[in-house]
């Protein structure tokens, strides 16, 4: 058990922010598995101040998905606070964090002045935060990278700007903006970071298997681990990492068949939180995972990737596997 700000987090994996993959039903399909709080999808925080509806929707939570931090992205403090105006009085949205991208590395975002872009400017940076906590009523956490590139690695620097600024909690990706998602992350750089930080530090990337984790914590001496690319498809390593972690236990991984059953339960949650269509077109690159690493899988993993229109097509494939095995 640990807190950021007032609020009990029962396990010491999170669940971590990704495009495209953690809508709603994602993240109540993996919070069963313990997930210790969860992290939405990255918004804008001007599509939230514009009303767009695409980005409303990222915005959804339930009773199920909590303890959940909602992540903003932005690049004016004014635009910010107006997004956060909505949220708490507009919509009435229920969450339990205010989560800062500070580490996104993808041009896109950073070249408007948001995401990552904000590691070259430690003093404007600051004045940010500060709006923003002061303004918010939930506890404000952050996400970095370890600076922009490996001359200008000023992880340190970052962390004691917004521990100033009054974030709660600090989640690091252990690479640089340049790096974007290549190579192997930098665990190294953070060594003993978490034993000396006034806030909890939560450590991200390449977190695939139970040794992943371990190992990056045992590095860091983080307070939590956060679970991204890992997890899709493998829901299951949630649940390695929280028992070896809360009670010391070493577990096996599922069965095929198991794996399978997941897919199902997945697809189902995923169709009706937005629909067939859109959902099939989501799964094509998610139901693959879910048959990674098994024997003889690679003919189901292209045909789950290339020919599914409805959820019957998938099933049937899917039976198939089963019927293989």
């Amino acid at each position: 058990m640990w807190k950021i700000g007032n609020v009990k987090i029962k396990s010491q994996v999170v669940l971590a922010p990704m495009a495209g993959i953690t809508s709603l039903s994602y993240r109540e399909f993996m919070k069963p598995f313990g997930v210790g709080y969860s992290v939405t999808e990255m918004i804008s925080d001007a599509g939230i101040v514009h009303h767009n509806q695409k980005t409303i929707d990222y915005l959804k939570t339930s009773k199920l998905d909590r303890p959940v931090a909602l992540q903003l992205f932005g690049s004016k403090v004014e635009t910010t606070l107006k997004a956060i105006d909505i949220i708490n009085k507009e919509l009435k949205i229920q969450y339990d964090f205010l989560d800062l991208n500070f580490g996104c590395p993808v041009r896109k975002v950073t070249s408007s002045g948001a995401g990552s872009s904000w590691l070259k400017d430690p003093k404007k940076l600051e004045k940010y935060v500060k709006a923003i906590v002061k303004h918010s009523k939930k506890p404000v956490t952050a996400k970095i990278r370890l600076g922009i590139d490996n001359e200008h690695i000023n992880v340190k620097e970052i962390i004691d700007v917004l521990t100033k600024a009054g974030v709660k909690a600090i989640a690091v990706h252990a690479r640089t903006t340049k790096e974007l998602y290549s190579g192997k992350p930098h665990f190294a750089l953070l060594k003993d970071f978490g034993k000396h930080m006034k806030v909890p530090l939560i450590v991200s990337g390449n977190i695939f298997t139970l040794d992943d984790a371990i190992n990056a914590l045992k590095i860091t001496k983080a307070d939590a681990v956060m679970v991204a690319r890992g997890g899709i498809g493998n829901p299951h390593l949630i649940t390695q990492i929280d028992r070896y972690l809360s009670k010391k236990q070493k577990i096996d991984n599922v069965s095929l068949l198991k794996n399978i059953e997941y897919c199902r339960k997945f697809a189902r949650m995923l169709i009706q939180e937005k629909g067939e269509r859109t959902a099939i077109s989501i799964l094509r690159s998610i139901a693959p995972r879910f048959l990674q690493g098994f024997k003889d899988a690679k003919k189901y993993r292209i045909m789950l990737s290339q020919n599914i229109d409805v959820f019957s097509d998938l099933d049937k494939i899917l039976k198939s596997v089963e019927d293989s095995i």
